[in-house]
């Protein structure tokens, strides 16, 4: 197994908004080298967004500030607002020292490649001659 949303910090890794969404959603896909995993983060300035690596746990944290101007009065709101935290605990088949992230039309994008020690790899046969 490469991930896990197993968090060993105790937090709600699957906080959800008050209408049952998940607040900082993901999906991941284990490719040939990698694992990619794709956060919806839509509203969200790129700039907010801060992603760390510590102890083979990704964390993601993003935030969306409030837009309104102060005689706004809502009479409906849905969008979750603040700063949202999402961790993802990396196996050690990965290689946390090489993620990678890009962001895209509020996706964002996190690579994580397999480390090299987890790779599939031919083991050669040494012929040893008979004597």
């Amino acid at each position: 197994m490469y991930l896990t949303n197993y968090d060993p910090f105790g937090a709600d890794y699957r906080r959800r908004n008050r209408w049952g969404a998940a607040a900082l959603p993901v999906d991941g896909v284990r490719r040939e080298n990698d694992v990619l995993l794709r956060f919806d983060v839509p509203g969200i300035d790129p700039e907010s967004i801060e992603i760390t690596v510590e102890k083979n746990v990704l964390t993601v944290s993003a935030r969306r500030g409030e837009q309104h101007a102060e005689n706004d009065r809502f009479f409906v709101r849905e969008r979750t607002m603040g700063t949202v935290t999402r961790r993802v605990y990396l196996s050690d088949q990965l290689d946390p020292d090489a993620v990678q992230a890009s962001y895209a039309n509020g996706v964002l994008e996190v690579t994580v490649p397999v480390a090299e020690r987890a790779r599939p790899r031919k083991v050669e046969i040494r012929k040893e001659l008979v004597a």
